[in-house]
Formats: structure tokens, C-alpha cells, sequence
């Protein structure tokens, strides 16, 4: 993850080192699969790729097991990579949750730095997921409110009729508008 946002934002390994306050080498251990962190390395670390303060939060989950596919984790994608990346990682979640049923994924609450948005897109798609599975959706999924404005997800004018009849339940409450198969995948 370190690696990943260091390339993402341009620099080495000795400028970020520097923007960091941490040591060339201290760069290249958290970059080290395998390697113990110091949590005020990656605190470091996280404030020199202008991460929000709870993205702490995905490296120390990776250090306690949260899954990469987790919920939390995808809040943090987005979030990270900017939020018109939330089809790749929404999708990356879903899948990863209908392939193993885990309910691990959805027992983090997104982060809290997460926009409007993303939490009540991620809270829709647990509660729908859960339906299908017949698992009981989080606690944390009712707390997400619903949108201050109507989002249709699909942006297309001429698809937002569609939406308005189509979109689950769990969407709608939150003010969120959705084809029908949105979450169907080929």
C-alpha cells in the first residue's frame, strides 16, 4: 500500500523519505512484505502521501488481518485512489464477498474521512448483499443517513425514469438511485 501511493503521488524512495521524516531505509522496510511496522512509521508515512488520518487505519489493518477486500479497506481505496474509482473497488468488494461469504468483510464500518457517497453506496450494496445471502446486515449500516441529494448512480438522463422504479430498497432509503441489475455481474 505504501509502495503503491509513493508511485502514485511520484516520488522515490529518498524523496519520500524525506517528506516522511523517516530514514531511506525505514522507507524500504515498509515497503518489505512481511516486515513489523512501527505504527508511527506508517503514521509518517500516511501524512506525506496527504492520506486523511484514519487512512492509518488500512495499514493497520493489514497489520491485524482486516481483509484487503473488506469493507472498511474499500473505503479506503476510494477514498486513496479519488472517488470516481468506486465502481473498480464497489465491484472488487462484491465479488470478493459473494465468492466467500465472509462476514468479515462487511463488519467494519467504513472510515469515517469516507464522503457521504461512498458510505451510503457501501451501506446499500452490504444491505443488499445481505438479503441475497440471508445474513443479517452490520449495525453500522444503519447509522449510514441518507443523501442530503438524490444521486443517480448511472448519470445517464435518460436512464434516471429507469432508476427511480427500478432501484432496491436499500438504495432508495438512502437516496440513491440504481438500475435494477447494478449490482448483477456478467
Amino acid at each position: 500500500m505504501i509502495r503503491h501511493l509513493r508511485l502514485r503521488n511520484g516520488y522515490s524512495q529518498r524523496e519520500f523519505a524525506k517528506r516522511a521524516c523517516l530514514s531511506f531505509r525505514g522507507v524500504q522496510l515498509l515497503e518489505e512484505k512481511g516486515h513489523n511496522w512501527r505504527v508511527e512509521s506508517m503514521r509518517k508515512a500516511a501524512a506525506a502521501v496527504r492520506l486523511p488520518g484514519t487512512g492509518i487505519d488500512v495499514m493497520v489493518a493489514h497489520l491485524l488481518g482486516q481483509s484487503s477486500d473488506s469493507a472498511m479497506v474499500t473505503s479506503i481505496r476510494i477514498l486513496s485512489d479519488g472517488f470516481t474509482s468506486w465502481p473498480l473497488h464497489l465491484f472488487n468488494f462484491v465479488d470478493a464477498f459473494r465468492s466467500s461469504r465472509n462476514e468479515d468483510l462487511i463488519r467494519s464500518a467504513p472510515v469515517d474521512a469516507a464522503t457521504p457517497k461512498t458510505r451510503a453506496l457501501l451501506a446499500s450494496t452490504v444491505e443488499a448483499l445481505c438479503d441475497e445471502t440471508g445474513i443479517p446486515a452490520p449495525a453500522w449500516c444503519a447509522g449510514v443517513p441518507a443523501l442530503s441529494q438524490p444521486w443517480s448512480v448511472a448519470g445517464v438522463e435518460s436512464l434516471k425514469a429507469t432508476a427511480l422504479v427500478e432501484s432496491p430498497a436499500q438504495f432508495r432509503k438512502r437516496n440513491i438511485f440504481v438500475l435494477g441489475n447494478f449490482l448483477d455481474r456478467a
